[in-house]
């Protein structure tokens, strides 16, 4: 017999289906949090400032980077839409241990550490959503290191590139950055900037990625054949 829709079984299916939009459920609770507006380039938070908050990213991209005591800055990540960062607070860290700037024009909201550990203890189905996000985020790091450690540089940049476009989420090209910084992309990869440039050259004659009239970039699907080639 069929259920109907609103059948506590059939909307947890339909709750794993669908993408969960903390916007709207960030709405539904009194505490403190913030929809703020970024502009490309502007600091979020800064090396060494007060851990109090996490933040979810509902439009744009945001580059997380940490400093050396002997001041050189490395890329950690760059995160898009329906990602979180800044979550280590949760963990008791009281000093935020890298940088996060916005790369893009971003929208962002930010959830005290006070509402967030409560939606956490108190919300089981935003828990495990939650924590499910979080081991995706460090498997992903996990595999990059590997590839750092293995793999060509070439393979890296291109593994990169396509998590960067969400390849394999819509099945299509997509935009990555209005504009691509090839020194993160060097970064991030764990090469020079002249090697990202010689394989980026490569890359588009090959026809796997295409540079846009504003300084965008496109990733296409060819890019797998660096990836799976042996």
């Amino acid at each position: 017999m069929a259920r109907e829709k609103n059948h506590p079984e059939v909307v947890a299916a339909n709750q794993k289906r669908q993408p969960l939009d903390w916007h709207v459920l960030l709405a539904g609770f009194a505490g403190e949090k913030t929809a703020i507006e970024y502009g490309a380039n502007r600091t979020i938070y800064r090396q060494g400032d007060p851990a109090d908050s996490v933040f979810y990213i509902r439009r744009g991209k945001v580059k997380q980077a940490v400093t050396s005591k002997q001041g050189k800055e490395a890329t950690v990540a760059i995160l898009g839409t329906g990602d979180f960062f800044g979550e280590r607070c949760l963990a008791g860290r009281p000093l935020r241990i890298g940088t996060a700037t916005a790369i893009t024009d971003c929208t962002l909201v930010k959830i005290e550490k006070a509402l967030m550990a409560r939606l956490l203890h108190e919300q089981h189905n935003i828990s495990e959503i939650f924590v499910t996000h979080l081991l995706s985020r460090s498997l992903r790091y996990e595999a990059d290191l590997i590839d750092q450690l293995f793999d060509s540089s070439e393979k890296c940049l291109a593994r990169s590139l396509l998590l960067l476009a969400h390849f394999g989420k819509e099945g299509r090209s997509e935009s990555v950055l209005p504009r691509v910084n090839q020194q993160h992309l060097a970064q991030m990869v764990g090469t020079a900037r002249s090697r990202v440039s010689h394989f980026m050259k490569k890359f588009k004659k090959l026809g796997f990625v295409d540079y846009t009239g504003g300084g965008g970039l496109t990733v296409h699907s060819g890019l797998l054949r660096v990836v799976l080639h042996d």
